[in-house]
């Protein structure tokens, strides 16, 4: 078995019949499940430890999905899937906002769930495995060996997912990239959507501000400009 079928998935659901459903499919691909009904209950799991990865529904009784990944990501950058009955953009680009690293919206077919889980798996734990080095922009520095980052010696603090974006676009400034790309190399996944891209990039042009410039590049994608 390999490692990534190995991990523990947390799923954070109300419905017995979807969180069944989801553990009959994610036992048979390898890995092993806790449940949990409530945000509360799923909350006090996450922050327990030994979770690889979570799959929290939006609509939880005592405390809600987003809540569960606002508290969680204080101290964790544990993957987070986020379920969604709810067919509103809005919703979805919470969720992302927040920290969580992709959503599945209801209905959906349990092996794309299971194909996602292992693909945030896989990205999560290779950059583990990496090596050190920094990575420099302008006034902008990454340390690839502590995942720290830092503007004119302040340091900045990142989710997950924005500390691996932007150290791709810092690796090859001036390079064109398409989301697809960068869904492939950030998120290990093309499941994801491209939207995905555009709210984490929001997310680093507020958190840099002046100090580095992600140019858009319509109908393509972005670019980190080679002078920054």
């Amino acid at each position: 078995m390999s490692a990534v079928n190995a991990a523990r998935i947390l799923v954070v659901e109300d419905e017995l019949s979807m969180r069944r459903l989801l553990r009959l499919y994610l036992t048979k691909a390898g890995f092993t499940v806790e449940e949990a009904a409530t945000g509360r209950e799923g909350l006090v799991a996450l922050l327990r430890g030994g979770v690889d990865l979570a799959i929290v529904d939006v609509m939880l009784p005592e405390m809600d999905g987003f809540e569960v990944i606002r508290q969680v990501r204080r101290s964790s950058s544990v993957p987070v899937i986020l379920l969604t009955a709810r067919g509103e953009e809005s919703s979805r680009v919470a969720g992302l906002e927040l920290g969580a690293d992709d959503y599945v919206v209801k209905p959906f077919l349990p092996y794309e769930v299971v194909a996602r889980v292992r693909a945030h798996l896989r990205r999560a734990r290779g950059f583990a495995d990496e090596g050190g080095g920094t990575l420099q922009a302008g006034t902008v520095e990454l340390d690839l060996r502590g995942r720290t980052c830092a503007v004119g010696g302040t340091a900045v603090d990142l989710t997950r997912r924005e500390f691996d974006l932007l150290e791709a676009l810092m690796a090859s400034p001036g390079r064109a990239f398409t989301r697809e790309q960068l869904l492939d190399q950030v998120w290990g996944s093309r499941f994801v959507s491209e939207k995905t891209v555009d709210v984490h990039i929001v997310g680093l042009r507020q958190k840099l501000g002046d100090a580095v410039r992600i140019a858009t590049l319509r109908g393509i994608g972005y670019r980190l400009e080679p002078g920054a």
